[in-house]
């Protein structure tokens, strides 16, 4: 089903509605992040135009393409198979379901979304803590530089190890209703991955924002280990790794590679 534009724009934003996005089985979901890639482009082109007429920050080339080369690459292995965040999912939920939760339900819906968000919430921290997850994860840190190709710098190992957090949620909530928000939770992070926007006021408080994820990506002390979260910041709040944006971040891997 293809969306229209404005719909395409809620899409990422995470601003589209439960009656908009409820399907019966997991064949009948659409490929959102592949219908995302005309506002991947519209976004990437709009922060270029913004930042080089404002800030005088034209993108650097290098590190843009080699962004946009890992995009491409993490994609993949899905071109020939399902990917294996919904394949393990689909196998929990055909053999060790508790019961089922009723698929059209916004309530369903809305408990999917909180449960995606706190399954990655634990997959970015531990994929932060364990050293072999970071040496999965550590690709998308690795750009010295902030905006919108930064978001597509993604490892194509990560996916591996993520499902296992995903993973409880297939006892009871249907694989359609998970298939939505696992996508609907990535392209969530791509427009927070700027500086163009500043401080979002009482949004700040709940949501994963600009500010919050450019810590992150810092390498300054103060940001190390820090706002894991994904759509919420409120993760961070109640688990103590919850850090406000202070000084200038300085952005890349704490021992640098020496390459973009």
């Amino acid at each position: 089903e293809q969306l229209s534009v404005g719909q395409g724009m809620r899409m990422m934003f995470y601003a589209l509605q439960p009656n908009e996005t409820a399907f019966r089985s997991v064949a009948e979901v659409p490929d959102y992040v592949e219908q995302a890639s005309h506002y991947f482009l519209f976004m990437l082109m709009l922060e270029l135009i913004v930042s080089w007429a404002w800030k005088g920050q034209p993108l650097r080339v290098n590190d843009g393409l080699t962004s946009l080369s890992a995009g491409i690459l993490s994609r993949l292995p899905d071109v020939v198979t399902r990917g294996v965040e919904l394949t393990t999912y689909i196998y929990i939920w055909n053999n060790y379901r508790l019961f089922e939760l009723p698929w059209d339900s916004p309530w369903t819906w809305w408990l999917t979304f909180i449960g995606v968000d706190f399954g990655y919430y634990w997959f970015h921290r531990m994929a932060h803590e364990v050293n072999i997850m970071w040496a999965g994860h550590q690709a998308h840190h690795s750009s010295e530089d902030y905006n919108l190709t930064t978001a597509l710098r993604q490892s194509i190992m990560q996916k591996y190890t993520s499902w296992v957090f995903y993973s409880p949620l297939a006892l009871f909530i249907p694989p359609s209703v998970y298939a939505v928000h696992l996508q609907f939770n990535l392209l969530y992070q791509f427009w927070i991955h700027t500086e163009i926007i500043d401080n979002l006021g009482p949004l700040e408080l709940i949501l994963n924002t600009p500010s919050h994820h450019r810590v992150h990506h810092g390498r300054n002390p103060y940001c190390i280990d820090s706002n894991y979260g994904g759509t919420l910041i409120i993760w961070d709040r109640l688990f103590g790794t919850f850090v406000p944006e202070k000084e200038k971040v300085i952005y890349g891997l704490t021992h640098p590679i020496n390459t973009f």
